[in-house]
């Protein structure tokens, strides 16, 4: 089944939307399990409704489970361990004294992954994609500006620090894992929401396991901690697990360059809330950097059509 070539647009901007709701959840539970615990609450509590997402594709579709293959599984475990490395990478120029100049180079991540998405699966880069990708990039940076005198300048003077290698390496690993999603759904000889689906169980599944063997290891007091605020982390996992099923199913059918340069309007979101419900007021480089980021935004969504 070929589906609609719009049908990516609907389908990013609702994950974007669950992601909000699954960032706000999981902030409240990062102050009592800790950005670890509050991580693996992400994928072990996803599961179940991961779970029920592809029994629905499977009953309702009337669909077969797709066979397994060596690329899928390769796909999966590079799309896995890369967004496992990139949050620890991320995590770790948080922990820097500039780490504000870390999390701004992080958001590279739009232009790495068009990078990767046209070197691994030869997805097209056009002249649209890139000029969307590289205005999103500089909206998102604009928006949270190291140096709010100098943006552009202390960007450029920090790039050989630390925090700045550890930001470029997290949006690196953020980039590849949106890519080997993209490349394990399209691996799997299967309609793309069944493709979507068993991928994201799967990845799923395996972040879950990685994780709660690492913790049993070195952190075994933590995950006896996750597994009893269940209450409290099942919202949280139905959010991310409804956010993911939207990116995997946004990239089984459109490049991830589209896809992640759409994504960024979760920011939109994230200060249209600011701005209405706690009246936060923003600067003119603030501004300016939403002015930016919503033509990239009009931008990508045009040139898919």
């Amino acid at each position: 089944m070929t589906p609609p070539g719009w049908l990516w647009i609907p389908i990013t901007v609702a994950a974007a939307g669950a992601q909000t709701v699954r960032n706000a959840a999981q902030r409240q539970l990062t102050a009592e399990l800790g950005t670890l615990g509050a991580t693996l609450v992400r994928f072990l509590y996803g599961l179940p409704f991961a779970a029920l997402w592809i029994v629905a594709v499977k009953e309702f579709g009337n669909y077969e489970l797709p066979t397994l293959s060596t690329p899928f599984a390769a796909w999966l475990v590079v799309g896995a361990l890369s967004q496992i490395v990139a949050t620890a990478l991320l995590l770790r120029a948080m922990n820097e004294r500039n780490f504000t100049l870390g999390i701004a180079y992080s958001k590279s991540e739009v232009l790495q992954v068009a990078a990767f998405g046209f070197i691994f699966l030869g997805d097209p880069l056009t002249t649209v994609t890139i000029a969307a990708v590289v205005l999103g990039t500089l909206g998102v940076m604009l928006l949270t500006p190291v140096d709010r005198l100098h943006p552009i300048r202390t960007l450029i003077s920090g790039l050989a620090t630390r925090p700045a290698l550890l930001g470029l390496a997290s949006g690196g690993g953020f980039a590849l894992s949106a890519v080997g999603y993209r490349g394990a759904a399209l691996a799997l000889d299967a309609p793309f929401l069944m493709a979507a689906a068993f991928t994201l169980i799967g990845a799923q599944l395996f972040q879950s396991i990685v994780l709660c063997t690492w913790l049993r290891i070195f952190r075994p007091g933590l995950l006896t901690r996750v597994l009893r605020a269940w209450r409290a982390s099942l919202f949280a996992g139905f959010a991310g697990a409804a956010a993911s099923a939207g990116w995997f199913t946004a990239m089984a059918i459109e490049p991830v360059a589209h896809v992640r340069t759409l994504a960024l309007i979760e920011l939109v979101f994230s200060y249209t809330i600011s701005r209405r419900i706690f009246k936060e007021e923003f600067s003119r480089l603030q501004l300016a950097g939403i002015g930016v980021l919503v033509a990239a935004l009009v931008i990508v969504t045009l040139s898919s059509r």
